[in-house]
């Protein structure tokens, strides 16, 4: 049952969509139900997903890794997506790209911050400040 900033990938053409209006019906793509992706927040491999929040001077540095996620053609980041106060911001990447994003936001002392990262083979991962 989809529901409002849910992350879905179709296992067939591997198409991914966040829900921006959840509905609480099923999603569906190439004919099957789409599979929703469970926010990780442990590594537990020698590849590190788990997105580290730094606060810097005008906003925030969001990093993918402990050490850094391979940004390959085959296996990258997708996106980085940025959550303070409830106020959503998002930067794609693409292979070849470093993965690491900056956000400039105004917040000086905010009740919560929270990161979302998307690695196209491992799936939705979470951090927090």
């Amino acid at each position: 049952m989809a529901s409002k900033y849910d992350v879905y990938k179709s296992e067939d053409c591997s198409d991914v969509v966040m829900v921006l209006n959840g509905s609480g019906t099923d999603l569906a793509c190439c004919g099957k139900k789409m599979v929703q992706q469970v926010e990780q927040t442990a590594d537990s491999t020698l590849e590190k997903h788990v997105p580290i929040i730094e606060k810097v001077e005008n906003g925030f540095k969001v990093i993918v890794g402990s050490t850094h996620h391979p940004m390959l053609e085959n296996h990258w980041i997708q996106w980085i997506e940025l959550i303070v106060d409830g106020k959503r911001m998002m930067a794609e990447l693409k292979p070849g790209d470093e993965p690491v994003a900056h956000f400039c936001c105004a917040c000086d002392d905010p009740e919560s911050v929270t990161a979302r990262e998307y690695c196209n083979i491992h799936g939705l991962w979470k951090g927090e400040l």
